[in-house]
């Protein structure tokens, strides 16, 4: 799965606006085709733009595309690869959008939800009899916006723990909070002067994965009100993850852990921490056994769902989830062949395997998941249990797109510093912000 940064994804979402000018048919206009839709679909070119660029990403989904090839012949999928949001936003204000495009990230649903720049798919759901059951409810709360089905999953991340079973010297993953803090003490080794050689855990949001979004879980905190509006500062969940972050980095000293922090190599390189047994315990998504057995053949680990807060252990086992999303953009010259692809590429269980023993991210449907064809062990099994939690949660889609994130980010970052003289305020001050972009993105 591949990552838009927070900044260029917040600066993308400001043209996600307007939903440019009308070009082509919309999705469901016509009436249902008789007999099989790939006897009653005419020949057509789809136009296919997605982000998938290496060269194994790009063959996992030329055979999932070769799948939908069979059940139409007639339909011919031109790919192209390496597509950003800003390029999708841009095609479809001017009139030449593409007749499918899928995203990496959630953040740009609602704005192309609310905008029309994606078309609603609920109709041809509700036409072809589609039970949107078969996908877990948080995927399909991170494709939609507004009563208004504008993606669909394509593969989906979910996060946990990993850990390095040799630094573990027997003990069991924690469970809880206090439970990770105490671990993390344990675990951790200095030299002589105090500084930090390896880490049992890494607790600032600024190391890697550890974004506010993806511990928001541990401790079940929720970003919005029902009117959409910042619960950041009203909810103690947020308080609770926040003392507890504070108190392990304090411990470490943040200076040391800092200077600890930025010696460490690249996230996405053989040069990974966790790959080298410099930190004990990770937070990271699924796509990260891939990577171990391409770069570290021979780490001995495990992995295990988040721990959670104490006095919260019904969370145990969930996590956060995010994904790559699928539609059919305004514009796009031939809908309902584009949509036949999509319900090909995210609800049928062969192309979903594919994907996912391929790319090793997690398959979306309950059907992929359970297939005695898709490719798990333990570790890998991990991930499709925190998927298909019922308490796995997500970024609820909001037209500020990655602002409200960004915002919680910079404030943590100077909360552990210890540049925050009060907490409360200082939360109350992040809803403040998100609260005043909310009103200037028409929320």
């Amino acid at each position: 799965m591949r990552f838009v940064p927070l900044a260029v994804a917040a600066a993308l979402a400001l043209t996600a606006c307007t939903a440019g000018k009308e070009a082509g048919p919309s999705l469901g206009a016509q009436p249902k085709p008789s007999g099989s839709a790939s006897q009653a679909l005419p020949a057509a070119t789809l136009e296919l733009w997605h982000g998938f660029s290496t060269d194994a990403e790009v063959k996992a989904f030329e055979e999932a595309i070769a799948g939908f090839n069979k059940k139409f012949p007639q339909i011919t999928v031109k790919a192209t690869k390496g597509i950003q949001d800003d390029q999708i936003t841009q095609a479809v204000r001017g009139g030449n959008a593409p007749d499918v495009a899928a995203s990496f990230t959630t953040d740009n649903v609602a704005q192309w939800c609310k905008s029309g720049s994606f078309q609603d798919l609920t109709p041809v759901i509700e036409q072809d009899g589609i039970d949107m059951s078969v996908l877990p409810a948080v995927a399909r709360s991170y494709t939609a916006f507004g009563g208004k089905q504008c993606t669909l999953p394509l593969l989906a991340d979910a996060y946990g723990l990993y850990y390095n079973k040799a630094l573990m010297k027997g003990n069991e993953p924690p469970k809880t909070l206090t439970e990770l803090a105490e671990l993390a003490k344990k675990l951790t080794v200095r030299d002589a002067k105090g500084e930090i050689k390896v880490a049992g855990f890494i607790p600032s949001v600024q190391y890697y994965e550890n974004s506010p979004s993806h511990l928001a879980p541990m401790v079940g905190a929720k970003w919005y009100n029902d009117d959409g509006t910042s619960a950041i500062g009203s909810d103690p969940a947020w308080k609770q993850l926040l003392q507890w972050q504070k108190e392990l980095v304090d411990w470490y000293g943040y200076d040391k852990l800092e200077k600890f922090r930025k010696s460490l190599g690249d996230e996405w390189s053989a040069e990974h921490p966790f790959h080298q047994g410099k930190v004990a315990m990770v937070l990271d998504g699924e796509w990260r056994n891939a990577m171990i057995a391409n770069e570290a053949e021979g780490l001995d680990y495990g992995t295990a769902p988040l721990p959670v807060a104490d006095d919260k252990p019904d969370l145990y086992g969930s996590g956060f989830t995010a994904g790559t999303v699928i539609g059919v953009p305004k514009g796009a010259k031939h809908p309902q062949h584009a949509w036949e692809l999509i319900k090909h590429l995210t609800m049928d269980t062969g192309s979903l395997v594919t994907l996912s023993n391929a790319l090793r991210n997690v398959p979306t449907t309950k059907a992929s998941m359970e297939s005695p064809d898709l490719t798990k062990d333990d570790k890998f099994t991990t991930f499709l249990e925190i998927f298909a939690h019922p308490k796995t949660s997500t970024v609820p889609a909001s037209v500020n797109s990655v602002f409200n994130q960004e915002a919680l980010a910079t404030f943590v970052a100077k909360w552990e510093k210890g540049s925050v003289p009060d907490l409360d305020t200082g939360l109350k001050g992040v809803d403040k912000q998100i609260n005043d972009k909310l009103k200037l993105s028409g929320g």
